[in-house]
């Protein structure tokens, strides 16, 4: 078994409309795969199918080498976290654990271990409504490691969570990965996926879009090369001779933008210091995971 999640086809039709249409994508063996879209693209009817809580209309699909047909048969291996937490505010989180551990026969001896896991072992006396909402993200990621899970399931986990909150959802993440755990999550933040995902799945209207390695579909992108000569009467000069060699250009900030990978730039340097020209500096400006999905799905 080489995939966490694997599909093919896969579809689900409410009436009329199409929430997720013939996708066909595998999320590899311990690591982290982001899954992007804007909402309403299907990703939280994609995750629902996946965790047997609805039924696909079309296609198949298996996790962990089990079809999604029989949930029973890898559900005791998932962990999820989906939409909020719920907990008893006026519990601790060792107490919810506890009681999570008790409805689903997990050994009440796994809690301690859990909430030093995600960082909560100093606060697992304290009540939950005492929690701030990285806390309360954090138990939630606990609850879902209960079983001991190979597959990690997590819906928008950094959800309204303030920049150290991501943090540490973010380093939590990374180190579930580096001990094995396969991590499926889905997320709006591109900048965070960016520094954890190492691949990715991206919706859009239902149908995918791009699944594969995170860096084949940044190195695929076009590069902004930006060049700034020494004497701004120059710039002219740069953008005619961008152009003339088949690259768009334009200036920018006393810059000029010119679209070409880092390969052009020795090219272009020769060919502006050949007209007289002194570059200052030449960059290489490689889109972004937020750049080129904005540019992938037209939003």
């Amino acid at each position: 078994m080489t995939t966490a999640i694997s599909v093919s086809d896969l579809s689900k039709v409410y009436g009329e409309r199409s929430a997720l249409s013939h996708a066909t994508f595998e999320v590899p063996l311990g690591s982290v795969c982001g899954f992007v879209g804007p909402n309403g693209s299907g990703k939280t009817t994609t995750i629902r199918m996946l965790l047997g809580l609805i039924t696909p209309t079309g296609g198949t699909g298996s996790v962990l080498g089990e079809s999604i047909s029989h949930p029973e048969r890898y559900l005791p291996y998932v962990g999820a976290m989906i939409e909020g937490p719920a907990f008893y505010p006026a519990l601790s989180g060792s107490e919810n654990l506890k009681v999570l551990a008790s409805l689903g026969g997990f050994p009440l001896t796994r809690v301690p271990s859990l909430l030093e896991k995600v960082g909560l072992a100093d606060r697992g006396a304290s009540k939950f409504k005492t929690y701030s909402l990285g806390m309360k993200q954090r138990l939630g990621i606990a609850a879902a490691l209960l079983p001991i899970p190979k597959l990690l399931v997590l819906d928008e986990p950094t959800n309204g969570l303030d920049p150290s909150g991501i943090q540490e959802v973010r380093n939590l993440i990374k180190d579930l990965s580096a001990d094995g755990t396969s991590v499926f999550v889905s997320s709006h933040l591109l900048s965070e996926l960016e520094m954890i995902a190492q691949s990715l799945v991206m919706l859009r209207e239902g149908k995918v879009l791009f699944a594969g390695r995170t860096k084949d579909l940044l190195t695929a992108q076009v590069a902004t090369l930006v060049a700034t000569p020494e004497f701004s009467v120059d710039l002219n000069t740069l953008v005619e001779i961008a152009t003339r060699y088949g690259h768009g250009a334009t200036v920018e900030d006393g810059s000029v933008h010119i679209i070409g990978d880092a390969d052009w730039g020795a090219a272009f340097n020769r060919l502006a210091f050949n007209a007289g020209v002194t570059l200052a500096s030449l960059n290489t400006i490689q889109p972004t995971l937020e750049e080129t999905f904005f540019e992938m799905t037209g939003e």
